[in-house]
């Protein structure tokens, strides 16, 4: 599985790289605090798998990255995916990173 740091995440987007951003977390986590992504909850994925770009990469994220490595392994098994990236460490490795502020939910 591909992955990627959330020091590389940072520059991708501070460079305006062409990916995609997925967050998979319930719609609760994604309201309470999100690193603006698109939210498509794990429970709703499979439902909405054509919102998953094909062609550029697609980073997809979690809380830790443990939900998201499930999934990408799904995805690339039996639907065909070979753009998914995993951020390591999720939303929390970008919260101790970069807004410590966040983390205090």
């Amino acid at each position: 599985m591909k992955e990627i740091s959330v020091q590389e995440l940072k520059s991708w987007k501070e460079n305006a790289k062409d990916f995609q951003l997925i967050d998979v977390r319930d719609s609760y986590e994604y309201e309470w605090s999100n690193l603006n992504g698109e939210s498509i909850p794990m429970a709703n994925l499979l439902d909405n798998l054509n919102k998953i770009n094909r062609t550029s990469d697609v980073v997809m994220y979690c809380n830790s990255g443990n939900r998201v490595a499930a999934i990408i392994d799904i995805l690339e098994q039996k639907n065909g995916y070979t753009n998914l990236i995993n951020l390591t460490g999720g939303y929390e490795a970008w919260c101790v990173e970069f807004e410590p502020q966040r983390l205090a939910y």
